[in-house]
């Protein structure tokens, strides 16, 4: 899909805005032109308090139709479980501020920062678009996950309700699938995940950052509490699906102390297995993440900033297959040491969840339109 048509990019001031993850709305990275706002001491005060005003305001989410014509996502990364994948929105409410899907908005014509949480693209096609793609003769069956770019379960799922669609036809076609959420509306699928999980067709990892709830508020301002989401693996491991935890983004020097704590915590809830990613800032995500940071946690700026390069190289980013995931260097391997004897510890594995390929269905042949006339002989 090519840019968005007929959208502008939303131009606003610099500043914290309510339940936003973003400061700001920069240029997107393609553009020739980049504009800069600056102080030429003209303006004045009855100005300056209009300008307060604007960052105390609402900034509304606007769904906007993606009219993409395959639904079916491959990818060759060593680094990641899974080959195959379904994002049914692009862009995220959730407004994580160190979210790495963020730069991916660039490609629609769209600012990484404010337009990737308020302008979201919806794949309301997506359940026909998939049946089109199982239809296939050359269709394969293997694992597809749902959701890794962008969140499946984000506030406006409950409204359009096109990740619970999917859920129906892999429930209905016995099609192995996994999910990423940081959301507590996948508890409202938990008939079709129970239903796949007893076959060895679906697992869910619920992504917990930090079990601090003012950092969780400032970083991620629309996805669930800490709280919620300890519930939420609580209820899943009830219902007897296969739950795991991933911890991620471990962020050195800012949520990195709460790893052990995070395990054991998903443990106790009825997580069995546990992931951890480092921190990853490719592209536009560099500066929208130092700019959070700078105004959220200023005292930790020079930590953050001073150990994450010592896991990237010297970098803040590093895209490498092998290293982007983990880092480098004494304290990466110390992270994934840790996470490993957590893990150990509470009786859970780092290992992936295993699935059944073998129960697949693939859906019944589309009907022929009755307007298209038949290649051999006359139509019955």
């Amino acid at each position: 899909m090519g840019r968005v048509k007929g959208v502008r990019q939303a131009v606003v001031p610099s500043g914290r805005r309510r339940a936003r993850g973003s400061l700001s709305n920069p240029a997107n990275r393609f553009d020739a032109r980049v504009h800069e706002s600056f102080d030429d001491g003209w303006e004045d005060e009855a100005e300056e308090d209009e300008a307060e005003e604007v960052e105390g305001v609402r900034i509304d989410t606007v769904i906007l139709p993606d009219h993409s014509r395959s639904i079916l996502v491959h990818n060759d990364s060593p680094d990641i479980p899974f080959s195959t994948s379904i994002n049914p929105y692009r862009g995220c409410e959730h407004g994580c501020s160190y979210c790495f899907a963020r730069p991916s908005h660039a490609y629609l014509g769209l600012s990484a920062g404010l337009d990737f949480e308020t302008r979201i693209l919806a794949k309301r096609d997506a359940p026909a678009l998939l049946l089109e793609a199982w239809r296939k003769p050359s269709y394969r069956v293997q694992p597809i996950a749902l959701g890794p770019n962008t969140d499946a379960y984000q506030p406006v799922e409950r409204q359009l309700g096109i990740t619970r669609a999917l859920l129906a036809l892999f429930a209905a076609h016995r099609h192995p699938v996994g999910l990423v959420t940081k959301s507590e509306l996948v508890l409202r699928d938990r008939d079709l995940l129970s239903d796949l999980g007893r076959d060895g067709l679906a697992h869910v990892f619920v992504s917990l950052t930090t079990l601090d709830p003012t950092l969780a508020r400032r970083m991620e301002p629309r996805a669930a509490s800490p709280r919620g989401r300890l519930r939420t693996i609580r209820r899943l491991a009830e219902a007897g699906v296969p739950v795991g935890v991933l911890v991620a983004p471990m962020i050195p020097g800012l949520n990195d102390h709460e790893l052990e704590a995070i395990v054991a915590a998903a443990a106790e809830a009825g997580a069995t297995r546990a992931g951890t990613v480092l921190l990853r800032l490719p592209h536009d995500l560099k500066a929208l993440f130092v700019e959070w940071l700078e105004a959220s946690y200023p005292l930790r700026r020079d930590r953050v900033l001073g150990l994450l390069r010592d896991c990237r190289g010297g970098a803040l980013s590093d895209a490498r297959f092998g290293d982007r995931m983990r880092g480098q260097g004494p304290y990466a391997d110390l992270l994934q040491r840790r996470a490993t004897a957590a893990a150990r510890r509470h009786g859970m594995t780092r290992e992936p969840f295993a699935f059944d390929l073998s129960r697949f269905r693939p859906p019944d042949p589309a009907p022929r339109d009755p307007r298209q006339l038949p290649l051999f002989g006359r139509a019955r």
